[in-house]
């Protein structure tokens, strides 16, 4: 990492790449000098019907469709944006974590246009533009504490600073997200399993099955959804075969134990963070990741801030899946520090926001 001499002043724009799954996605950023943001451009393809046959992510079709659209992306972005090259501040890529294939066609492509345009490159850890991305939306500024709900990853963070991040918890086991689409698939719901779980619970009733809240009342605030996920197929394989009726009183039910047991895990974790933060200055409570955009679960979370004080912030539903315009503002925020990498910067499957965090009793791999 070294200093860009000429990133410290005034405003910057900046071209962010985000390939680290299954969205190919390329976007332009302003950051002006007084920490404000706007997106010029926010182009995002999907490649959903690529791997929906195969009932999840394939990594090898995954890097080949980045490979294929990645060039016109970058130029439908810079068109979108009315600029060219030349006006650009900075060059950012996801380079972790995810799947390595794809953040090796994301990287290196950034890593191109950088030499080739003369500008700095910027490798982006994807979870840290995840957690900087309510300072885009809504202006919030660090220090605050975050839940980051996604398909791989369920954390509990003090952000502290941009690129200082403090773990207070993490998943034990299955990620929230992992737990939904595990769920959708189980129930015969299409993927993704978040969005499909929640719009079949709509009309289902939370109360028919009695489904345990993991981790309820632990002192610590880690998470933990694998023995959920197994009590809903203990439930559906009793009364199998399921009716439409009964995969949504399971998604429901399923859903309900979900948000109380995430409140109960953010009440633990606000009671920590209050010794954290500054007395003097509003509190936020700000929820990133694709899950963030679950209504029932948004709508559990804000009743939690108003009980600890909290202000409650969360993106915009599209963007907080994966976006090109997360990545491009969290590099606008290290380059407004003087920061910038080398096209040697390596990509990251595993790439942890808190590289010192203690690691979980009884946490696997994945934590």
């Amino acid at each position: 990492m070294m200093p860009h001499a000429d990133s410290a002043q005034g405003s910057s724009l900046v071209l962010g790449i985000e390939t680290s799954c299954d969205e190919t996605a390329v976007a332009v950023v302003e950051r002006r000098a007084d920490g404000q943001g706007r997106i010029l451009s926010n182009v995002v393809l999907s490649q959903f019907d690529k791997h929906a046959i195969y009932g999840g992510v394939v990594p090898e079709i995954a890097a080949r469709a980045h490979t294929d659209c990645l060039d016109r992306l970058v130029q439908v972005a810079l068109a979108e944006a009315k600029i060219g090259f030349s006006d650009l501040s900075g060059i950012a890529a996801a380079s972790g974590p995810g799947l390595i294939g794809g953040l090796i066609v994301g990287a290196t492509t950034g890593k191109a246009l950088a030499l080739a345009t003369g500008k700095p490159f910027l490798a982006i850890n994807h979870l840290e533009a995840h957690a900087l991305t309510v300072g885009l939306t809504d202006g919030v500024r660090p220090p605050y504490l975050m839940l980051l709900v996604s398909g791989g990853h369920t954390q509990l963070l003090l952000v502290e600073d941009v690129g200082r991040y403090r773990r207070l918890a993490t998943t034990i086991d299955d990620a929230l997200g992992e737990a939904y689409d595990k769920t959708a698939k189980l129930l015969g719901l299409p993927m993704p399993g978040g969005p499909s779980v929640e719009k079949a619970a709509l009309s289902g009733n939370p109360k028919r099955f009695d489904l345990p809240r993991p981790m309820a009342g632990r002192e610590d605030p880690h998470f933990s959804f694998a023995g959920l996920k197994t009590a809903v197929r203990h439930a559906a394989a009793k009364i199998a075969p399921l009716s439409a009726t009964d995969v949504a009183d399971l998604c429901a039910s399923f859903q309900a134990a979900v948000c109380e047991s995430v409140a109960d895990r953010v009440r633990r974790a606000m009671r920590v963070a209050l010794s954290s933060l500054p007395e003097d200055r509003r509190k936020p409570f700000v929820v990133a990741g694709g899950v963030a955009a679950n209504k029932v679960l948004r709508a559990a979370l804000v009743g939690v801030s108003e009980d600890f004080g909290f202000t409650f912030h969360a993106p915009p539903l599209g963007l907080c899946t994966d976006n090109g315009a997360m990545i491009a503002w969290a590099g606008a925020e290290r380059l407004a520090l003087g920061l910038a990498d080398g096209l040697q910067a390596p990509v990251r499957p595993r790439w942890p926001l808190d590289p010192d965090a203690v690691k979980a009793t009884g946490a696997g791999v994945k934590a």
